[in-house]
């Protein structure tokens, strides 16, 4: 079975996430640490917790995703993995972060490109690759059936979706990705989103006004 713990970070609010297993190997999430303090903080979280990092994943590229992938490839020695999408995206991030006035220092590591309907393995459990776009060209998200949750980068929110005014975004294909990539999922399922509180699957399907008012009929 896999747990998630949630760290929030940065001006922009993101929701890095700790996955782990009983076994205590754990991937990192979309590691958002803008500052020193949050770095530590992270850095602290995961060693009180005895975990032990294995994986570095990004569900997209935007820079208050990428923040803390260079310390978490220079802590722990992971590569980032990713979509082969978002390549262009992360490339961009620095000159997104000086236009935000939020400079910092990329990545530049090895990159290991994940396929859509592929497994990420911790240990024995897995995690399923779904593929999200619309909020980002190759945004995915990570299901986890055995643990009921699936964690959804941008692309879905408590009652909102990603945006989809930046460059790569597409306001159809977002919606697409939500209905047969998200919503076909067990209405139970924990939606770990990149901001904001946790929601489920079918409370979205009920009460979600941007989703739902694209919804036919």
């Amino acid at each position: 079975m896999l747990s998630v713990k949630t760290f929030t970070f940065s001006p922009i609010q993101e929701n890095t996430y700790v996955v782990y297993n009983e076994q205590k190997q754990c991937c990192i999430i979309d590691p958002g640490c803008y500052f020193p303090e949050e770095r530590d903080e992270l850095k602290t979280g995961i060693e009180k917790a005895g975990l032990n990092p294995v994986l570095l994943l990004n569900t997209h590229c935007h820079l208050d995703h990428v923040f803390g992938n260079k310390f978490v490839h220079e802590t722990w020695g992971l590569d980032l993995h990713l979509h082969e999408k978002e390549k262009p995206v992360l490339d961009f991030a620095p000159l997104s972060g000086e236009r935000w006035q939020l400079p910092f220092d990329n990545y530049n590591g090895p990159l290991v490109y994940l396929q859509e309907g592929n497994f990420i393995k911790i240990g024995e459990d897995r995690l399923e690759i779904r593929f999200t776009p619309g909020h980002s060209p190759g945004s995915i998200s990570f299901y986890c059936a055995e643990s009921g949750f699936v964690i959804s980068g941008d692309v879905l929110f408590n009652r909102s979706v990603g945006r989809t005014d930046l460059p790569g975004g597409n306001t159809d294909t977002l919606m697409d990705s939500i209905r047969t990539q998200l919503y076909i999922l067990p209405d139970e399922t924990r939606v770990f989103s990149g901001h904001g509180p946790v929601t489920t699957i079918g409370y979205e399907k009920k009460n979600n006004p941007y989703v739902n008012s694209q919804l036919p009929g």
